[in-house]
């Protein structure tokens, strides 16, 4: 039996199928609640944020948000890698923490709030080679003082590159 999102079951709740039912019907109505931002952002909205900015001499974008994540890349080029020719160990932090605080200041209320990166600690796995670097934000942990975020920055392959933990202060303005 298919039914919208908003479907209420209304009867008897005793076989397994009714059950089941109820089961993915109440799912269903709760996926909304697992969303972290408080409200729908566009990612054209967000990557306009970049000008003027370190995100746009980098060549940073912002690929995609979910409900529980921020995902963008970077070039690996001539602009982010170091002398050996390899991704620069300095540039994956950039892009870590830009993705991890453009997350966070999507979850305040900005008229009233803004973030600051407080610490970050990246290790490096491999390198970067070519392509792109992909990177994925995932919150830790969301209080009122302080985010933590997870930055896992892979390859074009989905190789881990570097991770990073990115601790944010939130403050008044």
């Amino acid at each position: 039996m298919k039914g919208s999102t908003n479907q209420t079951i209304v009867g008897a709740v005793g076989s397994s199928e009714s059950l089941d039912l109820l089961y993915i019907v109440i799912e269903q109505n709760l996926i909304g609640f697992f969303m972290i931002w408080p409200k729908v952002y566009q990612i054209e909205n967000i990557n306009q944020l970049k000008k003027n900015t370190i995100h746009e001499p980098l060549g940073i974008e912002i690929t995609a948000i979910g409900d529980d994540f921020l995902a963008g890349t970077m070039p690996i080029d001539n602009r982010t890698k170091q002398p050996a020719g390899i991704l620069h160990g300095g540039a994956s932090v950039v892009l870590a923490e830009s993705l991890g605080s453009i997350a966070c200041s999507l979850m305040l209320d900005r008229a009233t709030h803004y973030c600051v990166g407080q610490n970050i600690f990246a290790n490096h796995i491999r390198p970067g080679i070519s392509g792109l670097a992909h990177g994925k934000a995932t919150p830790i942990h969301t209080g009122r003082k302080s985010h933590i975020w997870q930055i896992d920055i892979t390859n074009d392959e989905g190789k881990l590159i570097c991770t990073c933990r990115l601790t944010m202060a939130i403050l008044e303005k």
